[in-house]
This record gives structure tokens, sequence and C-alpha cells, in this order.
């Protein structure tokens, strides 16, 4: 029974991506974006996929001026770029035309080194989980996603 939920998923063409739980209480996982390794905090309630505005360069986004605020982590009406058509790679998972949302990632960072975690690149958001057609199993600590 254990490998059922695998199985089934494997049938129904998903990709299976291991998930490392901090001490934070956040799941971790490591991606690529336009090739470029990363690590990133997986939200299933940030509406949008982030990275910090320091790490643009390293990511090769291509940013431009944005009207949306950022809320979240205890900050509020931050400013935001957007970078459109990047390419995406979570585990064996991949998506050439993800749109990213530039912020200051510094109170997310702070918070997270406070607690001996790792700083991150950034955010898997749910656009990319809706996008995927995520499934995430807390217990075994795996996330699921379909291949596009």
């Amino acid at each position: 029974m254990e490998n059922a939920l695998w199985e089934f998923l494997l049938e129904k063409e998903y990709k299976k991506i291991k998930l490392k739980f901090t001490k934070t209480n956040h799941f971790e996982v490591k991606a690529s974006i336009n090739g470029v390794k990363g690590l990133f905090i997986l939200d299933t309630g940030a509406s949008n996929s982030c990275i910090g505005f320091k790490d643009a360069d390293l990511f090769n986004l291509k940013a431009k001026a944005s009207s949306i605020k950022a809320a979240g982590a205890g900050a509020t009406d931050m400013l935001t770029q957007t970078a459109s058509k990047n390419k995406i790679k979570i585990g064996r998972w991949k998506c050439n035309n993800i749109t990213l949302v530039l912020f200051d990632l510094t109170h997310v960072n702070t918070a997270l080194t406070m607690h001996n975690a790792k700083p991150v690149n950034g955010i898997i958001g749910a656009d990319i989980l809706k996008k995927g057609k995520a499934i995430i199993d807390y217990n075994k600590k795996y996330l699921y996603l379909k291949v596009l």
C-alpha cells in the first residue's frame, strides 16, 4: 500500500520530487530557473512564485516594473517587478513559460536565518503548483507534478 500513490501517479505522468522539511516548518525544494540552481520555499498560500531582487541577475531574469504590490510574511505593500518567459525545472518536471514576481525577500530570509534555517532564493507558489496539478504528500515529504 505504501507505494500505491506513487504507482498511481506515475501512470498519470507525474514526476516525484523530494521535499525537505525545515526547522521553520516549511518545505524546501531545489529548483533551476533558466538553468541556474536555487533553493526555494514551497508555499501553497503564495499566489505567485517569486525570486528575490538580489538574485535577478543570478537567474538571468529580464525584469519589468510592475504595479502589483506584494504582501506576506509580515510585510505589506512591497514594490515588485515581473519577469516573463522563464524556464523552471523542479526535479525532472519542467515548464518553459513561467512568469516570476521579483521582490525584496530580506524579511523572509532574516526570519529563516534567525531560526537556523538556510536563506532561500525564492518561493514556489500556487501558480506553478496549479500548472503542475500538484499533489503534496506531507507525510512522506514528496511533491508530485504532472508532466505538461
